[in-house]
Order: structure tokens, then C-alpha cells, then sequence
């Protein structure tokens, strides 16, 4: 090598170096400001979950969403509506099995079909929430839109428990009647903090 190139290649070389370590701090800026956001964003969700009568269930339930979430309450609200819907769904499907269980009992088998008709209609009515949720932004009648919306997250609520009802008085396996209550008292739960969540947005 030439001492006339030396200087050129220790010039590249010395610019290729900068480079690199102008990248790397900026790619560790960038990952600290991420990490201080979402921070933030699952600061925010537990603040809201703690006006819940669940806050524990609630915060589980939302804080993987966080980035998506932000510290925007109606996206909140909504995550929460469509995993309960989810859950929902889930449930249906769990108690929708239990029908296909060998030995049932007529009482048993009454339940079941009860069950799998009330988280039917939960599923139908969770799903108009969110249509109404949906309409919220864009409405006149914000009033009318928030009143429709929690008619539909209450009456969710009543068929879910009116689930775990139909257990009093009658004998039940424990297959039946642990399967049924662990999804529904897990549905309820999350249901009240839809209704919760919903007295945080400002409309």
C-alpha cells in the first residue's frame, strides 16, 4: 500500500466506525424510548384497571395489548370488549363439548343446553357492544350510543350468571359443574370490567 492511499483507507475507515456507533446509539435510544412508552402505556392500563372491581384480572387481561392500547381509553375499552367477546367465545365452545359427554343425566344435560343458549346470547350481545362502542366517535347521540352500550354489556352480564344459576338445587357432576362455572365466573368477571372500563370514557 502507497503511503499516499494510507490516509484514505484510515479515512474510511474511521467514517465506517462513526457509522456503526451512531446506529448502535441510535438503536439503543430508540429501544429506551420504546421501553419508557410502554412503561407508560401499562402505567396507564393499571390506573384504569384499578377502578375495576377486578383490577388483578383486568390488568393480565389488557397489559400484552399495551402498545396497541396506548393511553388511549377507547382503544381500552375496546380491547377489553373483544377479549371478553373472545373468552366468550371460547366458553360457548367448552360448554358446547360438555354436550357431547357420555352418561349425562336429563338435569345435567338441561343445564348444559341452558348454558350453551345464555352464552349464545351473550355472544350476540357483546357483539352489539361493540357496534356501539364502534358508533361512539362518530354519533349525534353519544348519549343514546353509551346508554345502548352498557344495556348490552348488563344484559351480557345477567345471561352469564343466570348461567351458574341453573346449578342450584340440582345434582351435577363436578366434570359439568367445575367446567361451566370456571368459564362463566371467568366471563363475569371480565364483563364487569367492560362496564367499569366504560365509565372512564368521556362522552
Amino acid at each position: 500500500m502507497s503511503s499516499s492511499s494510507f490516509p484514505l483507507v484510515f479515512l474510511f475507515c474511521f467514517s465506517f466506525l462513526l457509522l456503526l456507533m451512531s446506529t448502535s446509539m441510535q438503536t439503543v435510544s430508540a429501544a429506551t424510548t420504546n421501553k419508557a412508552c410502554l412503561k407508560t402505556y401499562k402505567k396507564f392500563i393499571k390506573s384504569a384497571c384499578n377502578s375495576t372491581t377486578y383490577p388483578k384480572v383486568c390488568y393480565k387481561a389488557l397489559s400484552p395489548s399495551a402498545s396497541a392500547i396506548k393511553t388511549d381509553t377507547d382503544k381500552l375499552c375496546s380491547i377489553a370488549l373483544s377479549f371478553t367477546l373472545n373468552a366468550t367465545y371460547n366458553a360457548s365452545s367448552s360448554i358446547d363439548s360438555l354436550s357431547k359427554m357420555k352418561g349425562l343425566s336429563p338435569s345435567e344435560k338441561q343445564i348444559i343446553n341452558d348454558c350453551a343458549e345464555t352464552t349464545g346470547e351473550a355472544i350476540y350481545e357483546l357483539e352489539n357492544s361493540l357496534k356501539a362502542l364502534a358508533n361512539l366517535q362518530g354519533s349525534d347521540h353519544k348519549a343514546d350510543e353509551m346508554s345502548d352500550l352498557k344495556t348490552w354489556v348488563s344484559a351480557a352480564l345477567t345471561d352469564e350468571y343466570t348461567c351458574t344459576d341453573e346449578f342450584d338445587g340440582q345434582k351435577v357432576s363436578k366434570v359439568v359443574k367445575n367446567t361451566i362455572k370456571k368459564k362463566v365466573l371467568n366471563l363475569a368477571k371480565l364483563t364487569s370490567i367492560c362496564l367499569a372500563l366504560f365509565n372512564l370514557l368521556e362522552y
